[in-house]
This record gives C-alpha cells, structure tokens and sequence, in this order.
C-alpha cells in the first residue's frame, strides 16, 4: 500500500524466471476529478496487461522468459485542478502463490483431501525446481569466480615481468648513462 500524489507514477519491479504465473489485486481509493491507470511491462517494452481509469480489479500474465517486469500506476488529472493523494493498494502473487486449488478443485470434481495433495505437490515441483535454478546459478557463479582468478593471476604475472623487464632496463640505462658521463668505471 502506497499514496500516489496527482500526476506522478509508481512502478515496482521484479525479476522473475520463465512460465511464471503472476496474479495482481490492486484497489484504489476514489477521487472524482482523478483517475488512475496500470500498466504492466517487461524490460523490452512488451505490454503484458493495461487498463485506464481504474477503481479495483485484477490482472494474470505468465512470463514467457526469464526477465524483469514492471507494475505502473500512473495517476492523471487536469492540471487546472487541485488533486489530492490516493491511496493504492496492491497483492502480487507469484508463482504457486498464485494459482487458484478452489477453482481446480472444482473443475476437476477431487475432494478436500485431494486438493490439499495436489497444491503440495505443485508446491514440491516449485521447491526442486527452485533447488534447480539456484545450483545452475552457483555453477554460473563458479565458473566466472575461476575465471576471474585465472585472469587475475595472468594479469598479476604480466605485470611481474613487465614490472622486472622495465627495472632491468633502468638499471641498464642509467649504468651506460654515468658510465658515458664517466661517473663510474
């Protein structure tokens, strides 16, 4: 929940993997004079859901691939008026949150019992394939870590003979230099 002043936009961002489902309730306190639209977008621009004039609803989207999404509220009244702020409020749910078991119940005629096994079961699929993304992730990481150190290494090397080849040659230089200005022997 949140107050949006007249004329400004508010925007909450997430990143979410892919066939993700995401289900929004907002309400919004009533002002007459003043509206209120949502819009719903990926990091490309891709318009995912969008409504003017808003009072309360919902909206559903699945993700098509791993991305960040962005939930607008854009507040809009004549400039000529005086506005005041609105309040909105705002339920995201993501994923197994997200999904309906009364709806699925129904539909699919199973009993109480039969429900409750078929939202752990969903909920399990979500835990592994949570477990999943994270251990790809901690391999990605990894990878890039060795392969920082490797460069790192080699950097660090590089400049070891770099560092050795330039003190060779000031050494060399300057012992011509006074030997050419018969300073030393």
């Amino acid at each position: 929940m949140w107050s949006l002043a007249p004329n400004t936009q508010k925007c909450l961002k997430e990143e979410l993997q892919a066939n993700v489902l995401v289900a929004g309730e907002y309400e919004i306190t009533e002002i007459t004079g003043q509206r209120i639209d949502y819009i719903v977008r990926d990091s490309k621009g891709h318009i995912l859901a969008q409504k003017d004039n808003i009072s309360k609803g919902k909206f559903t989207f699945v993700t098509e691939t791993y991305d960040t999404f962005e939930v607008c509220f854009i507040s809009k009244m004549q400039p000529e008026r005086r506005g005041v702020a609105q309040d909105v409020h705002l339920d995201i749910k993501v994923g197994i949150e997200a999904k309906n078991y009364e709806g699925i119940g129904e539909a699919a005629k199973l009993k109480p019992m039969e429900l409750e096994l078929k939202r752990l079961e969903d909920l399990s699929e979500a835990i592994v394939q949570d477990f999943t993304l994270m251990r790809k992730r901690e391999e990605e990481m990894r990878d890039t870590n060795e392969s920082t150190n490797n460069r790192v290494l080699f950097f660090s090397l590089f400049s070891m003979v770099c560092l050795l080849g330039l003190a060779t040659w000031q050494v060399l230089y300057l012992r011509r230099y006074f030997k050419a200005k018969k300073l030393i022997e």
